[in-house]
């Protein structure tokens, strides 16, 4: 894991890949969305279009606090490395399934 100074910029990062795969998700499926860092509302657009996606995004929802909550230095607490871990395979787990549900030639 990157050194402790490193855990909230990781927790961001996390957010922000789950909050970028969703509205990938969204754009393919060209359905306009508002600027937003809420988890839950940009999941409960896509959940819309694919209601098999409802337990994954409901298990993302924490993430969304990651938008701001750490987000700039000197906030007086860090989250726990195993928090981060746990965001990351989330967030892993978002992006595989938003690419599992778009054409090939839509992937990175």
């Amino acid at each position: 894991m990157a050194p402790r100074l490193l855990v909230g910029d990781a927790a961001f990062h996390c957010q922000q890949a789950v909050e970028k795969a969703l509205k990938a998700f969204l754009t393919w499926h060209d359905r306009p969305f508002r600027k937003t860092h809420d988890l839950v509302e940009i999941g409960a657009e896509c959940v819309a279009i694919d209601a098999t996606l409802e337990p994954h995004l409901r298990a993302t929802a924490p993430l969304t606090e990651y938008a701001w909550r750490y987000r700039y230095p000197g906030e007086p607490s860090e989250p726990a490395e195993s928090e981060v871990r746990q965001a990351l395979d989330r967030a892993r787990a978002v992006v595989a399934l938003v690419l599992g549900r778009v054409p090939a030639q839509a992937h990175p």
